[in-house]
């Protein structure tokens, strides 16, 4: 199971292209020559899944082995580029956290935002590395987890 990206955007209603406010992006699993034009295709589809996602909608996109979970909250939209085999459950878990931190951190300033953001923000990229294991964001399947553990040792 693997987290590749993670994006917060903003949706302009008047059907304009996003506006990405955070991007945090692992693509140190693919080779070297392949990363740059990774990136920008995780860009693109990005914009597009998150242009395509109503306000107050959750969705899911296949491509080839990798799934785009994309939440979209009144407006602000997360996306994550997970594999195929990351629990749904968990992604969404996931992507409602990071909007709900992002509020926390900044309140309605994306609001304003009229460009791509370029700095850093740090908490995206620990969650890229945290989240890694579904458990992490999915409070029910760390549950599961001990329980089925416990299961085996009894």
């Amino acid at each position: 199971m693997k987290i590749t990206s993670l994006v917060v955007l903003k949706c302009n209603p008047e059907g304009s292209d996003p506006i990405i406010l955070a991007n945090a992006t692992d693509v140190s699993h693919f080779g070297y020559f392949q990363r740059s034009s990774v990136k920008e295709f995780i860009v693109f589809v990005s914009r597009t899944v998150a242009k395509r996602t109503p306000s107050g909608q959750r969705q899911s996109v296949q491509h080839e082995e990798y799934k785009v979970h994309a939440y979209n909250r009144n407006g602000l939209c997360a996306l994550g580029f997970m594999d195929d085999h990351y629990p749904v459950r968990s992604a969404f878990s996931l992507l409602n956290q990071i909007i709900d931190e992002y509020q926390k951190n900044f309140g309605e300033s994306w609001r304003n935002a009229q460009a791509d953001s370029t700095q850093p923000w740090p908490y995206l990229n620990d969650a890229l590395a945290k989240f890694q294991d579904p458990a992490e964001a999915d409070k029910l399947l760390k549950i599961q987890r001990e329980l089925d553990e416990t299961k085996i040792i009894l």
